[in-house]
C-alpha cells in the first residue's frame, strides 16, 4: 500500500511539474517579455493578468498549492533518489543530478521572487515596470535572477523529458531521442525569452 501511494505521489509530482506549474512558468516569462517592447506594453500585460477575475483563487489553486506540493515532494526526492547507471547512460545521469540541484535553486528563487513581487504589492508597492527595474538594476540581483531563471527553465525542460518517458508517451529509443532534441529546443527558446527580459529591465535595452 505504501509503495502504491508513493508511486501515485511521484506521478502527481511529475504531472504538476508540467501542468500547471511548467505552463504557468512559460506564460509568466512570455508576459514579462512584453517589457522588451516598452514600459507601457509590460504594464498593460501585467495589469491584465493582475486584474483577471478570481485571480487570487486561481493563484492559490493553480499556482501556489501545486508548487508547494511539488516542492515538498521534490525535496524528499532529492534526499532519497540515486543515479540509475544501469537504466540510463552517463549524460542522462548527469541531467538527473542537475535536475535535483536546479530544483533546490528554483525553490529558493521562487520564494524570493514571490516575496519581492507579490508580498511587496500586498504591502502597497505597484506591480509595474519600475518594480522589476528597481530590482534588476542591482548587479547582484540581476545575476541571481539569471541563475534562477535558467535553473527554472532547465528544471522544467528536463522534467518534461522525464514526464514524457515515465508516462509512457516516449518509450522507444527513437522517440526518446526526438523528445531530447525537443526539450533542448524548449530550454533554448524559453531561456532566451527569460534572459532577454532580464536584460531589458536591468539595462534598458
Amino acid at each position: 500500500m505504501a509503495e502504491h501511494r508513493e508511486y501515485f505521489y511521484r506521478r502527481l509530482h511529475s504531472l504538476l511539474g508540467v501542468v500547471p506549474i511548467g505552463l504557468f512558468m512559460v506564460q509568466h516569462l512570455v508576459i514579462n517579455h512584453f517589457a522588451v517592447y516598452g514600459e507601457e506594453s509590460f504594464n498593460k500585460a501585467a495589469n491584465f493578468m493582475h486584474n483577471l477575475p478570481f485571480v487570487l483563487a486561481l493563484e492559490i489553486f493553480i499556482i501556489y498549492l501545486p508548487i508547494l506540493f511539488h516542492a515538498i515532494l521534490g525535496v524528499y526526492i532529492v534526499f532519497v533518489a540515486k543515479n540509475n547507471v544501469r537504466r540510463y547512460g552517463f549524460v542522462r545521469n548527469w541531467l538527473f543530478f542537475l535536475q535535483r540541484i536546479t530544483g533546490i535553486i528554483t525553490l529558493v528563487f521562487i520564494a524570493w521572487h514571490v516575496f519581492e513581487t507579490r508580498v511587496q504589492v500586498a504591502l502597497g508597492a505597484s506591480l509595474d515596470y519600475s518594480l522589476m527595474e528597481g530590482i534588476l538594476t542591482n548587479p547582484i540581483m540581476f545575476w541571481f535572477y539569471v541563475i534562477g531563471v535558467l535553473s527554472a527553465v532547465f528544471h522544467f525542460s528536463n522534467g518534461l523529458w522525464g514526464f514524457l518517458v515515465s508516462w509512457g508517451i516516449a518509450q522507444s529509443p527513437r522517440s526518446q531521442k526526438i523528445v531530447t532534441y525537443a526539450t533542448i529546443l524548449v530550454f533554448l527558446v524559453v531561456s532566451y525569452i527569460g534572459i532577454r527580459t532580464l536584460i531589458t529591465f536591468a539595462y534598458g535595452v
